[in-house]
């Protein structure tokens, strides 16, 4: 073997043996316990968690954990103790909650994420466009009612069926808000899918066979990644921030008279005040992170084309985006980070 590689070979293995539990790199981290973050249920969250958590293990040689679950929970764990990292906070969708937590102290939010994410009623313009398509005419949500016909309901044949979020997610609750509001109740089932997975699924099959759908969804995913030019957004009244606070503070659904559109919404990291207080280096490295929407869109473009993990992608985004992440780390850090890719 030649002498280069037996030396790269022994760098690799004294790198692994100093970043094992027990070592003296896992003796560097900040935390003596397994870091905790918040497993929400959608892809970039899956994606942030794995970037977050390598670097951390590799860099600061600190033991994670994820505990899976959705938005409100993570949110009341992380209030707990329970949980030291949300990397995906979208505050806008549980504003009432977020704030509570906020001003008992028990979390501190750490900055933006992305800066740019995008959510809102979709469907596909080969429903809207062309003299035969059979939803032409629709653009906006006030027109859906004269559409249902289109988006019949298997189960409920006399109304449409518009695809909401999963329960417990935080745009389920917005979008039955905005159900109410817009009058669609008597006219579409508000049906909510059983996962994620599900929710994704009924809506690539159905654009790749051409059947119709009406649904939410949000960015930055693969599925709008892969099907956002062959789909269109439905006019909602603009965004005004009186009517949208007002409809998110009501906690009846069916009093909710008025809606607007999602606004575009920057999404934050958040954290519980114990890591806060006593991880400085990982808050500060966290406080650094930033990322976009076409960034994390083309990180999991990646995991569907290729059939990887989050982990993988995570890998492959450290691989090529050295520029930016090396930014968040001091240059100690990223050399390590280097060196176990």
């Amino acid at each position: 073997m030649h002498f280069k590689t037996i030396a790269a070979a022994a760098a690799a293995l004294a790198f692994v043996w100093t970043s094992a539990p027990g070592s003296s790199q896992a003796a560097d981290c900040e935390m003596d316990r397994p870091i905790v973050f918040a497993g929400l249920d959608w892809d970039s969250n899956s994606f942030h968690v794995a970037l977050a958590q390598f670097i951390m293990k590799n860099g600061y040689g600190c033991e994670v954990d994820t505990i899976p679950g959705s938005t409100i929970p993570m949110l009341n764990g992380m209030s707990r103790g329970d949980i030291d990292v949300t990397m995906e906070m979208w505050v806008d969708n549980v504003k009432a909650a977020w704030d509570k937590a906020l001003a008992s102290g028990k979390v501190v939010d750490l900055g933006i994420n992305f800066p740019d994410a995008v959510q809102g009623w979709f469907v596909p313009k080969y429903l809207t466009e062309g003299a035969d398509a059979p939803a032409k005419g629709l653009k906006s949500v006030a027109d859906l009612p004269k559409f249902k016909e289109v988006f019949k309901d298997p189960e409920e044949p006399e109304k449409g069926r518009f695809y909401n979020c999963i329960a417990g997610w935080g745009c389920e609750v917005i979008n039955t808000k905005k159900m109410n509001a817009y009058g669609l109740n008597d006219t579409y089932v508000n049906f909510r899918p059983g996962t994620g997975a599900a929710l994704a699924a009924v809506i690539e099959s159905s654009i790749k066979r051409k059947k119709p759908i009406v649904f939410y969804y949000w960015g930055p995913t693969w599925v709008l990644g892969k099907v956002g030019d062959q789909v269109r957004m439905l006019d909602e009244p603009a965004y005004d921030k009186a009517i949208w606070d007002a409809m998110m503070a009501e906690k009846e659904e069916a009093k909710v008279m008025k809606a607007v559109a999602y606004p575009l919404v920057p999404v934050t990291i958040a954290t519980n005040s114990e890591f806060n207080e006593k991880a400085p280096k990982l808050v500060a490295f966290l406080k650094k992170y930033e990322t976009t929407n076409a960034v994390v869109s083309k990180a999991l473009a990646y995991m569907q084309d290729t059939g990887g993990t989050a982990e993988e992608a995570a890998i492959n985004f450290l691989k090529t985006q050295q520029s930016l992440w090396s930014k968040w780390v001091p240059s100690d850090i990223a050399a390590k980070v280097e060196a176990a890719l």
